[in-house]
């Protein structure tokens, strides 16, 4: 039996139907906020990544999935949106032009890297990226997008981990005292942390190893290094946060995965007691320029959906809506089913019937298994009749009703 590739799975049923959720208010919300939405490529020219994300980050290094086509092209599969995004804005000449854009994305991303719960090598994300614009005023409205977007599809009580990580001009004082502080400190991290030591020091501060999280409590803190106008773009930010009661904690330790990041940089957690994000993401000013474009500012986000699909299977929502009707028959004209059908799909009403003529009981099985709250029975005696004989199958009860009254009794 031939069966997925490790780390790809499939999605059906029910986590299909938060998924189908989760994107359509995720287009609802993008769209209110003024984003237009944009579909790029999967496969990308690897120097997209490599320049865009890093060189030494460990996505280049060690997750992606990078091949020769038949030119001995190096080609690989997207492991995130925003190269790709920034790669058409450049392409497309936007940044000389028409440099104010806000896009959204979605879609599947690949990295190779080891399976786990709520990880795979091929996941799905939604991003968002804003260019042209650089003011706390955009970051604030993202955030309070975000915060409406995650309250609507029933995450509680999400909360913005926000920090500053700086910029070009205060970021190297920092990195210095940084990596100052971990030299002193290197036997007691671990072997990938004293490699990032030198090739990108921010990155331990984000590393899940006790240990490390161990040392990096008494590390300097890039608060203490922000120049005067980070300081003041990060206090305007946490102003209108405050004023607007959008709930905020600083995190000194949250930085981003990715070398682009610049200033404000953030995450959302939310649930019951939930330690890991739900998404991330921040400013990238100079990403535009790294990729070969002007010096035109970004910022956006990523969010992670198998991880919100996870979230979600464990509430008990989204078991078959209300509407939902399944048609139990047993008919010797067959075309009444169809007429019925129709009328009901009419109305508005997902139906469902077997084709196969098993037997009612089975056909009451088989709804009960799929989840019905609602059977219509069908048989010779409601076959031409004008009224529909509806079932609740959780108490039994039974009514006749007219198909453009019935959604009054799905209840």
């Amino acid at each position: 039996m031939i069966q997925a590739l490790r780390g790809m799975r499939d999605i059906a049923g029910r986590e299909a139907r938060i998924f189908q959720m989760i994107e359509e208010k995720a287009r609802y919300y993008f769209e209110l906020y003024g984003y237009e939405e944009i579909k790029i490529p999967i496969m990308e020219m690897t120097e997209l990544f490599s320049r865009g994300i890093g060189d030494m980050s460990d996505i280049v290094q060690k997750e992606m999935y990078t091949f020769e086509d038949r030119k001995g092209r190096s080609i690989t599969l997207r492991p995130e949106g925003t190269a790709g995004v920034v790669r058409y804005y450049i392409e497309k000449g936007l940044d000389k032009n028409d440099p104010v854009q806000k896009l959204f994305y979605t879609g599947p991303m690949f990295r190779y890297e080891r399976p786990q719960k709520g990880r795979f090598r091929q996941f799905y994300q939604f991003g968002v990226e804003a260019f042209g614009i650089e003011s706390y005023l955009l970051d604030a409205d993202t955030l309070d997008m975000l915060v409406a977007y995650f309250t609507a599809i029933g995450i509680k009580n999400p909360v913005v981990k926000l920090n500053n990580i700086g910029c070009s001009q205060c970021r190297p004082a920092y990195n210095g005292a940084l990596k100052a502080y971990l030299h002193k400190h290197a036997d007691e991290l671990c072997p990938d942390c004293r490699q990032r030591i030198e090739t990108n020091p921010l990155r331990v501060l984000d590393c899940k190893n006790e240990k490390c999280r161990a040392v990096t409590q008494l590390s300097p803190d890039i608060g203490d290094f922000l120049c005067d106008s980070c300081r003041k773009y990060d206090e305007e930010l946490r102003d209108i946060l405050t004023r607007r009661s959008i709930p905020f904690e600083r995190d000194r330790f949250l930085v981003r995965g990715l070398d682009y990041y610049v200033r404000t940089v953030f995450e959302i957690h939310g649930g019951e007691g939930a330690q890991n994000a739900l998404m991330g993401g921040g400013r990238y000013d100079g990403l535009v320029e790294a990729l070969g474009g002007r010096p035109v500012p970004g910022f956006g986000f990523a969010i992670g959906v198998d991880r919100l699909v996870a979230l979600l299977s464990d509430t008990g929502l989204f078991e078959k809506n209300l509407s939902d009707l399944f048609i139990a028959w047993s008919l010797t004209d067959k075309v009444p089913l169809l007429e019925k059908s129709s009328a009901l799909r009419k109305c508005g009403l997902s139906v469902e019937f077997l084709a196969d003529e098993r037997s009612l009981k089975n056909q009451l099985k088989y709804a009960h298994k799929k989840g019905y709250r609602f059977v219509v029975l069908l048989g010779d005696d409601e076959a031409y009749s004008e009224e529909i004989h509806l079932k609740k199958m959780d108490s039994g009860d039974e009514v006749y009703v007219s198909p453009i009254d019935i959604r009054e009794h799905l209840i």
